[in-house]
């Protein structure tokens, strides 16, 4: 299952969009390494329309809890998108895509560890994959938070995972957001497992030292 990231922080030297991107702020150039728990720049429909840049934290928190922290949610399965109550509204209301440059993906070992591998595009565009966002409320706190969409592997994942991101294809972008008045049923379609054609490059990652994931620091909440 997908775990990890790397993508672009600011869209408009990533790809051209088909109508203005408003940029979140203090969005830059540099290179994110995104895990749950952390932010990462998601791309939305704002109130009145236009596309946007959000930073969000990867993983749904109970909405009940006083301290989201800990998330309970990092993925949901495209099959069940609009039949589960965690997941039926904001698949209904609350579309957004994560454009990345490179994902990784876990291969379980008998050993009881997991060997990465990290994923790129050979011909350097970013990828689109599909997630929902909702956000967790506490009196004046409010945090964003975003679970990303899997469906079955392509033969290339297959190798390694049984599921995989549900990557949008470019055309189908704007339905996914909800720009085009496409049904919830169309919409559904669309996700389905994103075929390489030989285009990814999957190399073995070496293990990475051991940290705990950050819930977040400064600037985490909204006010």
């Amino acid at each position: 299952m997908c775990g990890k990231f790397t993508q672009m922080a600011r869209w408009k030297g990533v790809v051209a969009f088909s109508q203005p991107l408003q940029a979140a702020t203090g969005a830059n150039d540099e290179i994110i390494t995104a895990t749950p728990m952390r932010l990462a720049h998601v791309l939305r429909l704002g109130a009145a329309g236009q596309r946007e840049v959000v930073p969000m934290r990867w993983g749904f928190s109970d909405k009940r809890a006083a301290n989201p922290a800990r998330p309970k949610h990092m993925h949901v399965r495209a099959e069940t998108i609009d039949t589960k109550p965690t997941f039926a509204t904001a698949f209904e209301k609350a579309r957004a895509i994560l454009l990345v440059q490179t994902f990784n993906e876990g291969e379980d070992l008998p050993s009881g560890k997991t060997r990465q591998w990290v994923i790129t595009p050979k011909d350097g565009k970013p990828l689109g994959i599909a997630v929902i966002w909702e956000e967790w409320v506490n009196g004046p706190e409010r945090l964003t938070t975003f679970v990303m969409v899997t469906v079955p592997p392509n033969d290339l994942i297959a190798k390694v995972t049984d599921r995989m991101p549900a990557f949008l294809r470019p055309e189908d972008w704007s339905a996914w957001l909800g720009e085009t008045g496409a049904s919830l049923a169309e919409v559904k379609a669309l996700l389905r497992t994103y075929e390489d054609s030989g285009n990814w490059e999957m190399a073995e990652q070496a293990p990475p030292r051991r940290g705990k994931p950050s819930s977040g620091g400064p600037g985490l909440f909204g006010r």
